[in-house]
């Protein structure tokens, strides 16, 4: 199936100066945030342990009332917000120390039904303080693990100027995706995680479908200038691209409004991811490239005595 009638032609890599200051300020920017002291990842209960509690009102819920509640029972530092509607919230705590976390949601379930009797609990998450940082070191450790993979097989299947630019081009969107996250607050908890690492697939698999391509062109056009070869490259790419992230981005938005509040984290992460992902293929890993000098000479197999590999044609780019 083809998003285009025909093949496109449009000089993508001369706007790479512009996309690669764009680039540059979305991943200094993402990793500023990602700074505890400026911003920093608002972690679930998945990673820091404590209470987590689901509940709905007749009506529309009032969040100051029921900070000022809490704050006066002691639970001040409660993070409460809407989810899904109005007359649903979701209420945060971190452990308390002396506290068993069942305690916990009870005193706050009380506090809440003396000021509304109505209110219903829909469920309660606990998760103690030694499983969280357990899951903090494995997440992180699972992040790693993928990245050092994709980065072996990266190296073994290109030749290091393309492989550089597509290790980069993965390494740009789960770090702009996680400055996303950073600046809105989004909580990070296990189902973001996930999504990060679907992210870091979906990118490696787009960039190395371009540079295949590059490589057949490579190959094929003997006389064309790089910038020109990558240019055809992308553009007879450019169908299969969008249609992917199009097909991909319909699922994701439908999990993002109608999936509720369990899905919302992994979408939204996805959903950004996408169009990141999308923009760095076309722009990021191509253009890194081209400023690294790859030509086709870089395709070219190794000198061979005579008769050894006569018309044998490298296997990498």
């Amino acid at each position: 199936m083809e998003f285009f009638s025909k093949i496109t032609n449009v000089n993508f890599l001369a706007q790479r100066r512009v996309a690669g200051v764009f680039s540059a300020i979305l991943m200094i920017g993402s990793l500023i945030l990602l700074i505890p002291g400026v911003r920093g990842l608002n972690f679930g209960i998945d990673f820091t342990g404590g209470v987590l509690l689901e509940l709905a009102y007749q009506g529309p819920a009032n969040l100051p009332d029921i900070r000022e509640r809490l704050a006066a029972s002691n639970f001040a530092d409660a993070q409460v917000q809407n989810f899904g509607t109005a007359s649903d919230v979701m209420i945060r705590l971190l452990p308390r120390e002396g506290l068993d976390n069942k305690q916990v949601a009870g005193q706050i379930i009380a506090v809440l039904k003396a000021g509304d009797p109505t209110v219903e609990l829909r469920r309660t998450e606990f998760v103690g303080p030694q499983v969280g940082q357990e899951l903090t070191e494995q997440g992180a450790l699972a992040m790693l693990f993928a990245m050092l993979m994709i980065t072996a097989y990266i190296m073994l299947r290109f030749q290091w100027k393309f492989a550089l630019g597509a290790i980069m081009a993965t390494l740009h969107d789960p770090v702009v995706t996680l400055g996303f996250f950073a600046l809105t607050g989004l909580t990070f908890d296990l189902s973001v995680l996930a999504a990060m690492l679907a992210i870091i697939g979906y990118s490696v698999n787009d960039t190395i479908v371009v540079f295949d391509r590059i490589r057949e062109n490579f190959r094929k056009i003997r006389r064309g200038e790089p910038e020109e070869i990558m240019n055809i490259s992308v553009n007879e790419t450019l169908s299969r691209t969008i249609m992917t992230s199009f097909l991909t981005m319909l699922m994701v938005l439908a999990m993002l409004f109608f999936g509720g509040e369990t899905l919302r984290g992994f979408s939204s992460a996805l959903t950004v991811g996408i169009v990141i992902g999308t923009y760095s293929s076309i722009f990021v890993a191509s253009a890194l490239a081209l400023a690294l000098k790859a030509t086709a000479a870089d395709l070219m197999p190794p000198k061979q005595g005579k008769g050894e590999g006569e018309g044998e044609v490298d296997s990498m780019p």
